[in-house]
């Protein structure tokens, strides 16, 4: 694919090592005397290593490149110490990368490991906005019918990942629906949007403490069955970005190639 990635004129290029330390992800390293991009999937093309380099040899230009990939950026990462990690976080966030900061913190609650407070951040107590107390302003709505009965479109039990049955027989050509605990008590129309024809399975990727145990049984579903579509369904969130990551994981292991379709919900309730 095309895309911004940096480029470094070897001629200019000092060797003076200035810009390592500027890239937190460990796309650069110094070999040979000269400053060397290790690997396209480390670089994010924002760079934050630009300034860095007294000489200017370093800019960024639009290439054929292989995707980066935040999952194996974030092993340099977790390697190198809670400043590298706090680094990344603020490096992304000053960048606008919504997608990659949710998967960055993601990867950190999965692995147990402190996500750090930013200073100016969209966690402004330092703490994960899933945790933060918040009212929702809402506007009158029409007065329900309480006698009217919804019917619910739930078909198959339990929906608990921990309590499913890998082998299940309605998994077999099925739809299934991969969603974050939290989202059907923000998003009113769940059952008919995201329920109806789905066989349903629910986690939570914060809390719950069997992540390893949850790809692995994902995995097997996702080999030894016959998946029709798969749609993830989570909250806006950084943490619950960790729903998408296990379903990735899983598919990767069980050496799937099927595309998710994600929809992410907003605290208010909102399809995003």
């Amino acid at each position: 694919m095309k895309r911004q990635i940096i480029e470094i004129d070897e001629k200019k290029c000092t060797g003076c090592g200035v810009c390592v330390p500027g890239c937190p992800e460990g796309a650069l390293q110094i070999i040979d005397g000269k400053a060397r991009l290790v690997s396209d999937l480390f670089c994010d093309g924002l760079g934050a290593c630009l300034g860095e380099c007294p000489e200017g040899a370093i800019t960024t230009i639009e290439r054929e490149a292989e995707p980066y990939d935040e999952s194996k950026v974030m092993e340099n990462i977790i390697k190198a110490g809670a400043n590298t990690i706090k680094a990344h976080l603020k490096h992304l966030r000053d960048h606008d990368q919504t997608e990659y900061f949710d998967q960055a913190v993601a990867i950190l609650m999965m692995r147990g490991i402190p996500v750090p407070a930013l200073e100016s951040s969209a966690c402004p107590s330092g703490g994960c906005p899933s945790a933060q107390t918040k009212v929702i302003d809402r506007k009158p709505a029409l007065e329900a019918n309480e006698n009217v009965s919804i019917q619910s479109q739930l078909k198959t039990w339990p929906v608990q990942l921990h309590l499913i049955n890998p082998n299940a027989p309605y998994f077999d050509n099925a739809n299934v629906l991969i969603c974050a605990d939290c989202v059907p008590f923000a998003y009113a129309n769940f059952h008919n949007k995201f329920v109806k024809n789905h066989v349903v399975i629910t986690l939570c990727p914060k809390l719950d403490s069997n992540i390893d145990s949850y790809i692995e049984k994902l995995a097997d579903i996702f080999k030894n069955k016959n998946i029709k579509s798969l749609t993830v369904a989570r909250m806006e969130v950084p943490c619950c970005g960790g729903t998408e990551m296990i379903v990735q994981k899983a598919l990767e292991k069980a050496q799937k190639f099927m595309m998710a379709k994600v929809t992410v919900v907003s605290i208010s309730g909102e399809i995003l």
